[in-house]
């Protein structure tokens, strides 16, 4: 049998849920690299809005998701702060696209993102994830602040739940067939 890999990138800013996401969804145990937030994060790591949050991704985070006999999902998560920006051109290469995870809250955090895929030609889904409450926005309001092309989806999703996060790679799975029969 010759087995297929599929490699998928789930990105964000500093605190979107990138790891609850891969976590979510991951058929096997996830490999994640979260430390704590010391001391020597205050000033550099912009927690407004996310007060809470005690730990952080350093490297990566790894799921996996058998789709068939011979197709194998391969989900990695990338550190939201900028000083680890470094890592994401490994974890993009060879990706057949990303999921971008919003919080509307902090709209800034998206941006930069965004961007690291646009430059690139990388399809991805733009996600808003609804894990702290419902969006007080509507589509077309988050298009415009965020500068959406057109033929970027926009979803609503819950990285917590499981079939959110799988309807959320099913959408970013026919985006990035949809531009491979495009530019075919």
């Amino acid at each position: 049998m010759d087995r297929k890999s599929v490699k998928v990138v789930v990105a964000g800013g500093f605190g979107t849920g990138k790891t609850t996401l891969v976590g979510s969804v991951s058929e096997i145990p996830p490999l994640i690299t979260e430390e704590v937030l010391t001391q020597a994060s205050v000033g550099v790591d912009d927690v407004t809005g996310i007060e809470d949050k005690t730990s952080t991704t350093v490297a990566l985070d790894f799921g996996r998701i058998t789709i068939t006999s011979d197709v194998v999902l391969y989900l990695f998560g990338t550190p939201g702060q900028d000083r680890f920006w470094f890592i994401w051109d490994e974890l993009a290469q060879g990706a057949v696209g990303a999921i971008v995870l919003i919080d509307t809250r902090r709209l800034g955090t998206s941006f930069a993102a965004i961007d690291y895929f646009e430059r690139r030609d990388i399809p991805f889904v733009a996600a808003v994830n609804q894990f702290f409450g419902e969006c007080e926005y509507n589509e077309e309001e988050i298009r415009a602040a965020l500068k959406l092309d057109p033929i970027v989806p926009l979803l609503w999703c819950d990285a917590r739940d499981r079939a959110s996060s799988k309807n959320a790679l099913i959408e970013l799975v026919r985006h990035a067939m949809s531009r491979m029969a495009v530019n075919s």
